[in-house]
């Protein structure tokens, strides 16, 4: 994965110290957040020579299940192969497990992390499993804003961030965004004219590959501005990444923030990333992973801990046997190859909707995800542009088609003529007909 190469000489590294996380970016309820005071002992158990009486472990003599056996093809998608779980790993697979995550699957994730991002030991970072990345996320939020604070986010953003923070009882400063990405100039002008009288922002939340729900990739250019305003500014980004493995752009690929701060040298430890395996091995795993920061991250455990408990021990053991099966290498070529199918399935989308809709919308092909963002040229007597979820209500739903209106990824609840298509799991025939559907309700 080719990426951009910084300016020499590049400045040592400078790892962000445990207490100004603490002190500074943590919210009052992450302070305040103790840790399990069962699963805080769970480590003592493996000592050699212990008894222990601590958990209540359900034994795994009364489970009923004796073995698992899935089917499973090769990263080309050629020779069909089994992949059975071991009488060991089963009894550990049905079983109570870390609130990090199956360790052996941290490391294999942590070691990717460190080949794909070009980051190393001992620069101030770890990884962490969970229950999908948007419970994470949504964790990493409660553990980093609260009520009355303000954070930045992208405009548009991705629509269910918004309902996670108008709980948290917080506000929004949203920076605009184009082609390449942030808006590096609206979001200096954001922070240097912030209002004295509120808190200043600690947290920028953006999607920098195929942004969900305008698809764009942020540039090399744009993300090293956003890194610097960041470090000037002291402030968290948080790097959510589903669709990192999903770009179908041009090369050479810009690198993540976690890789770039290490890039450019100096300041490390102010990205918080996301990633999934929701998108590339299967959705209802309901895994991700969390890397960032050892303080922010066991914040975030320890509200697991007391919730979830653990990301699933079964979807983790079932996960990291196929994982090891292939390598790393075989599980990059897995993502190429989806890659490419979703690259496919955008260029027929993109096909139809210049056929059906030239005159009556304007977009820009994604460069990674699974979705068009566009906007709608509808007819109006008082707005400029228009409101896509009235359209949406009174007009595409009667001719029977469906799309997700753009006023859900705009947090300051503004009316836009935008909305979002998603090209992930139709047909040819069902893409020309969907947009034939929006163009007769045009």
């Amino acid at each position: 994965m080719p990426h951009h190469e910084p300016p020499l000489p590049i400045p040592a590294l400078k790892i962000i110290p445990t207490e100004h996380y603490t002190s500074k970016f943590l919210s009052t309820a992450a302070r305040h957040r103790t840790p399990s005071p069962i699963w805080g002992l769970f480590s003592v158990e493996d000592q050699p020579g212990m008894i222990s009486m601590l958990a209540g472990k359900p034994n795994p003599a009364t489970f009923p299940f004796e073995h698992i056996t899935l089917g499973m093809r090769t990263p080309d998608r050629g020779a069909l192969t089994t992949l059975t779980l071991s009488d060991g790993e089963l009894e550990s697979a049905l079983q109570y497990g870390s609130t990090s995550g199956v360790p052996e699957l941290v490391r294999w994730v942590a070691e990717m992390m460190r080949s794909v991002h070009v980051r190393g030991e001992g620069e101030g970072w770890r990884v962490s499993i969970g229950a999908g990345s948007q419970d994470l996320l949504y964790k990493a939020l409660h553990a980093l804003v609260d009520p009355g604070d303000t954070i930045l986010v992208e405009g548009p953003t991705y629509p269910t961030v918004v309902p996670i923070l108008d709980a948290i009882g917080c506000g929004y400063a949203v920076v605009d965004v184009d082609g390449e990405g942030i808006s590096t100039e609206d979001l200096a002008r954001v922070l240097e004219d912030w209002d004295t009288n509120k808190p200043f922002p600690r947290v920028l939340y953006t999607v920098p590959y195929g942004s969900n729900p305008a698809g764009m990739t942020a540039t090399y250019s744009r993300r090293v501005e956003v890194l610097r305003l960041a470090r000037k500014h002291d402030l968290l980004i948080l790097e959510d990444d589903p669709y990192y493995f999903l770009y179908y752009g041009e090369p050479p690929r810009p690198p993540s923030y976690f890789s770039l701060e290490k890039m450019l040298g100096g300041e490390v430890g102010r990205v918080l990333r996301f990633d999934s395996f929701s998108k590339v091995l299967s959705a209802g795993f309901r895994l991700g992973w969390l890397t960032g920061p050892d303080a922010l991250l066991a914040s975030i455990e320890r509200h697991s801990a007391v919730s979830v408990v653990q990301p699933n021990s079964l979807a983790q053991l079932i996960v990291l046997r196929l994982l090891k099966e292939w390598g790393l290498p075989g599980f990059i070529a897995h993502t190429a190859r989806a890659a490419d199918f979703y690259r496919a399935r955008r260029d027929v989308l993109h096909a139809y909707l210049v056929k059906h809709l030239r005159g009556l919308a304007e977009w820009e092909p994604p460069t990674a995800s699974m979705f068009f963002w566009l906007k709608l040229k509808l007819k109006v007597k008082v707005q400029v542009e228009g409101d896509s979820t009235a359209f949406i209500r009174d007009k595409a739903i009667a001719r029977g088609v469906l799309l997700l209106p753009g006023a859900t990824a705009f947090p300051d609840g503004r009316t836009t003529a935008r909305v979002r298509l998603s090209f992930s799991l139709l047909s040819d025939e069902e893409m020309e007909e969907a947009v034939r559907r929006i163009a007769v309700a045009l």
